[in-house]
């Protein structure tokens, strides 16, 4: 106020002035900003943090100090204004000790103030670990009890801070209560930003088919999307503009921002559902009880046929199950169905050595030709390399080797349903020396990563599982088992002397598991001779565009 009163002489000499203002100015800002941080201290909440907490303990050492400097800046500001209202300008001018004692003041309080604000952090830190410790329990104890709707479990987990309007809803794309879930079985699909486009098309084709028949049990449920992303880093605007194209395209609900899962909420995905980068699709009953903590392997096998998705249900649809073609192409290719039904011989295979490719798909078509059986042939590709199975497929389609989808997002679900078949097999407890269903899957995940194979059947019946060394001699050395085909008939006999060469040349196994994968096996048989594998960690780029990228 001193200084106010002055205004006319302050802006006459304003220029001249200047230096002495900043420092009065900088000092009174330094001793405001010391004081609100030691109050800050006081208004710590005890329930969280106490007084012998290294963090406090160490600012509560250097209060006293903090506080005996601003006293003495207090009355060095008051002296110099009380100076310059009595004195004017001309004395300031020439005074410059004064100056640079406020100057020395400042900078003592400064220093002092950036070592509290320092334990300041470290405070607020400590206390927001104990608090997120303590979410974490209150969220493990509401799982652990028995309710009588799913709000208290849908609020804690989407809706922590009692937002009105936590979820967007997918077809209109309005912000809409918690309450439209009150009562139903809702699958919460939880993923990073990096959910590809496959995975969620796939998704959506699978979620639209169970709303066809509205009246179906197997429509009876709810979608929730969570995306999990970092807090440690800061929310930019590519990320949001990516959360907002992901949403834009789901037709079931998200919640409304990724900035409202609480730390404790992610911290529970992570630790209790095993959640790393990988979608997963965890299950809860209308009551709230998780009845699978990852359905997700079941959806992309059997869609929603998989209704109420408990592991009861997963045991009996594959009792219903059994080695066949249809196991790995259902959903996914109606015309090589059409061809099971017409009792074709079907050869699907994979790969990446075009050269392979042409012997194969052009000696195996000799072979038919010559045993005359009707014979369809289809390349679905590999589950990596994207850009060489893309390549692939367009050298098949021009020198019309054989039959191949050209949408690669086909390939991709091909190879995410084997994957799935796997993961649930050893999530039910299955082991290839008593599951020859997994048996022969795993040899067929392991053929993609060590080259090219082929999977060889009549109708429905699968009599060849073969890698690339062992699959292309059989039909080369065509003249040596051509005499059995006859009694035989032509799938045995392929079946019987292609057994006698897999006995001579068995191929390395080798299974990848990203570690985006929650639950990695600590252990697997080989499939071909059911000793425990070797576990070894590796790194690997394909030069995908859609590489799970570290910024999201």
């Amino acid at each position: 106020m001193a200084i106010l009163k002055q205004v006319p002489n302050i802006l006459e000499h304003s220029g001249q002035l200047k230096p002495r203002f900043d420092a009065l100015n900088n000092l009174i800002k330094a001793m405001v900003a010391i004081t609100r941080c030691i109050i800050e201290f006081k208004e710590l909440p005890p329930m969280y943090i106490s007084q012998d907490v290294p963090a406090l303990a160490t600012a509560l050492t250097h209060i006293p100090t903090a506080v005996y400097w601003t006293i003495r800046s207090v009355v060095a500001c008051a002296t110099q204004i009380t100076t310059f209202t009595s004195m004017g300008h001309e004395y300031w001018i020439s005074a410059t000790n004064e100056a640079w004692e406020l100057s020395t003041l400042a900078h003592k309080i400064n220093s002092i103030l950036d070592l509290l604000k320092k334990q300041l952090t470290l405070c607020h830190q400590y206390i927001d670990d104990k608090r997120s410790a303590e979410a974490f329990q209150t969220l493990l104890n509401l799982f652990q009890s028995i309710h009588i709707d799913n709000m208290k479990i849908l609020r804690a987990l989407i809706s922590p801070k009692d937002d009105v309007l936590p979820l967007l809803e997918g077809s209109t794309k309005r912000r809409v209560n918690i309450d439209v879930l009150r009562r139903k079985n809702v699958l919460l699909l939880i993923s990073g930003l990096s959910i590809s486009q496959d995975e969620l098309s796939i998704l959506e084709q699978i979620y639209n088919e169970s709303r066809v028949q509205g009246n179906r049990m197997e429509s009876q449920y709810e979608v929730v999307w969570i995306p999990v992303v970092d807090r440690s880093v800061a929310w930019t605007d590519a990320m949001q503009n990516r959360f907002e194209t992901l949403q834009a395209t789901m037709p079931w609900y998200s919640v409304y921002t990724p900035t409202q899962i609480d730390k404790a909420v992610i911290r529970f995905i992570k630790e209790v559902w095993h959640f790393r980068n990988k979608p997963i699709l965890v299950v809860l009953d209308p009551q709230g009880k998780v009845v699978s903590p990852n359905a997700i392997h079941m959806m992309w096998i059997w869609g929603s046929t998989a209704f109420p998705f408990t592991s009861l249900r997963e045991e009996a649809l594959w009792r219903e199950e059994s080695w066949k073609l249809e196991l790995l192409v259902d959903g996914i290719d109606p015309t090589i169905l059409n061809w099971i039904k017409e009792g074709k011989y079907i050869y699907l295979y994979g790969g990446t050595d075009m050269e392979w490719i042409r012997k194969f798909t052009t000696t195996a078509r000799t072979v038919a030709s010559t045993a005359r059986i009707p014979l369809e042939m289809v390349y679905v590709g590999k589950s990596n390399k994207r850009e060489q199975v893309r390549k692939c497929t367009t050298a098949i389609t021009l020198e019309k080797l054989s039959y191949c989808w050209q949408d690669l997002a086909m390939v991709w679900f091909f190879w995410i349903r084997l994957e799935s078949m796997m993961f649930s097999k050893i999530q039910l407890g299955s082991t290839v020396d008593v599951d020859p269903m997994l048996r022969e899957i795993k040899k067929l995940l392991s053929y993609d990563k060590e080259g090219g194979w082929a999977v060889l059947s009549k109708g429905s019946f699968v009599f060849v599982n073969g890698h690339s060394s062992t699959v292309l001699p059989t039909f080369t050395q065509y003249n040596a088992w051509k005499d059995d085909v006859p009694p035989k008939g032509f799938d045995r006999a392929c079946m019987d002397f292609h057994s006698k060469l897999h006995g001579d040349s068995q191929p390395c196994c080798r299974f990848e598991f990203p570690s985006e994968f929650g639950r990695i096996p600590e252990n697997i048989k080989c499939p071909e001779c059911l000793r425990i594998m070797e576990k070894y960690i590796t790194f690997g780029c394909c030069h995908e565009e859609n590489a799970i990228s570290a910024f999201y």
